[in-house]
C-alpha cells in the first residue's frame, strides 16, 4: 500500500464521463416532470433535488467512516489508477491478502468509490445549477457561485482525506464542509422561493433572529466536536451514560485532545495517542451539548409564539432524535443505525436553523405590527 501514488489522474477522463452519465439521469427527471413550466421552477426543483441527494452524499460520507473504508482504494481520484475496484482487483487482492483485516478489501474499495461517484454526481448538478441560475436570474447569481466554489473546496478534502491517511483535522473539517454545502443550497433554496412567489421574508422579533442565529452556531461547533469524536474513533472511549467509565469526572487528557495538527492515533509528536486523550474528546462532546440543547429548546419555544409551531415541533422532534442516538451509540457499541441518524439529526438541525434565518427578517415589535396591518389591507 506504501508503494501506491496517492495522486494518480490517469482514470481521471473516465470518472469525468461517468458523473456526466450519471447526472443525464437526475437532469432528464427533472427537466422533463416540469417542462411545460417556467425555467425558475425547473431552477428550483434541480435545487431541491441537488440538496436531497447532497444529504444522502453526507450520510454515506458517515457511512464510508462507519465502515473503515476511507482507504477502501488508497489513492485518488480512482482506485490503484483504475475508475472502479474491478480494474484494481488484482491489487485489491494482493493487499487483502496481505492484511485480510486491513483498510483494503473489496467491500471497502466499493464503499469507498460509491462515495466518490456520488459526490462527482452532485459536483456535476451544482455546476449545472449554477448554469443555469446565472442564465435565468442574475440577480441570484451570488449563492450558486459560492455553492459551486464550496462544492470545489470539498473536492480537495476529500482528496487529502485519503492521500493525508485520514488525518482527524482533515476528515473533521471535510464533514463540516458536508454540512456548509447543505446549508448553502437552503439558502439558495429559499431565495429561489422567493424570488418566484415574489414574498418577502417574515419578520420576527430582532431577539428571536438573534437567538436562532447563536443557535446555528451552537450546533455547528457541536457538529464539529461530534466530528472530532467520530474521526479519532472516541465514541466508545465512554460506553455508559451519563457517567463514563464509572465515573462523574474521569481520567482526562485535554491537551492531547485538541492538538490538532497530528496524526491518526497520535499525538504531535508522533507517539500514541493515550487513552485518556479519547476520553477528553468525547467528554467535551457531552459536555457541551448540553448549550445547544438548551438553546434549541429557547428557540423552539420562541418560534412557536410567533406563529412558526409547526417549525417548532419539528425542532424538538429532530433535538430528541439527536438525543437517543447520541446515548446509544456509546452504551449500544457505536450500532450503525444509531451513527447515522446521529450524524442525519445534526444536519436536519442546521438544515431547520438555516432554512428559518433565509426565511425570515430581524424586526422590532412595531414594524412587526406595521407588516401585518399592511397585509390585513
Amino acid at each position: 500500500m506504501n508503494e501506491v501514488a496517492l495522486f494518480n489522474i490517469a482514470p481521471l477522463v473516465q470518472l469525468l464521463l461517468l458523473a456526466l452519465l450519471l447526472a443525464v439521469g437526475p437532469l432528464a427527471w427533472v427537466w422533463l416532470k416540469n417542462r411545460q413550466s417556467q425555467m425558475t421552477v425547473r431552477v428550483r426543483h434541480l435545487t431541491m433535488l441537488v440538496l436531497f441527494l447532497t444529504f444522502d452524499l453526507v450520510l454515506f460520507g458517515a457511512f464510508t467512516r462507519l465502515t473503515d473504508s476511507g482507504l477502501g482504494c488508497p489513492d485518488w481520484p480512482g482506485c490503484y489508477g483504475h475508475a472502479s475496484p474491478i480494474g484494481a482487483s488484482v491489487h485489491i487482492e494482493q493487499a487483502q491478502s496481505a492484511m485480510p483485516t486491513g483498510p483494503v478489501t473489496f467491500e471497502k474499495a466499493w464503499i469507498e468509490m460509491i462515495h466518490r461517484y456520488l459526490a462527482m454526481l452532485v459536483g456535476v448538478l451544482i455546476l449545472t445549477l449554477a448554469v443555469f441560475s446565472w442564465r435565468n436570474d442574475r440577480s441570484l447569481w451570488g449563492w450558486p457561485s459560492l455553492t459551486l466554489f464550496w462544492v470545489c473546496v470539498q473536492g480537495a478534502f476529500g482528496a487529502f482525506t485519503v492521500t493525508m491517511k485520514l488525518f482527524p483535522l482533515i476528515v473533521t473539517l471535510h464533514l463540516l464542509g458536508g454540512m456548509m454545502l447543505l446549508v448553502l443550497l437552503t439558502v439558495q433554496l429559499v431565495r429561489q422561493r422567493h424570488a418566484f412567489e415574489e414574498a418577502a421574508a417574515r419578520p420576527i422579533p430582532v431577539w428571536v433572529y438573534g437567538l436562532t442565529a447563536l443557535t446555528w452556531i451552537s450546533v455547528l461547533m457541536q457538529t464539529g466536536l461530534g466530528a472530532w469524536v467520530s474521526s479519532n474513533y472516541a465514541v466508545l472511549a465512554c460506553d455508559t451514560y451519563p457517567m463514563c467509565q464509572n465515573s462523574w469526572w474521569p481520567d482526562m487528557n485535554m491537551a492531547k485532545a485538541f492538538e490538532l495538527w497530528r496524526p491518526l492515533g497520535q499525538d504531535a509528536l508522533g507517539q500514541a495517542l493515550p487513552f485518556q486523550a479519547l476520553t477528553a474528546i468525547h467528554m467535551v462532546h457531552r459536555w457541551h451539548a448540553v448549550i445547544p440543547a438548551l438553546l434549541i429548546l429557547l428557540v423552539a419555544k420562541a418560534w412557536m409564539n410567533n406563529g412558526m409551531r409547526t417549525q417548532g415541533w419539528l425542532l424538538i422532534a429532530v433535538l430528541v432524535s439527536q438525543f437517543i442516538t447520541g446515548i446509544s451509540n456509546a452504551v449500544l457499541g457505536w450500532p450503525m443505525l444509531a451513527a447515522l441518524m446521529h450524524t442525519g439529526s445534526a444536519a436536519a438541525l442546521l438544515l431547520l436553523l438555516t432554512w428559518t434565518l433565509a426565511s425570515t427578517l430581524p424586526r422590532k415589535a412595531d414594524q412587526i405590527a406595521a407588516t401585518f396591518d399592511r397585509n390585513m389591507l
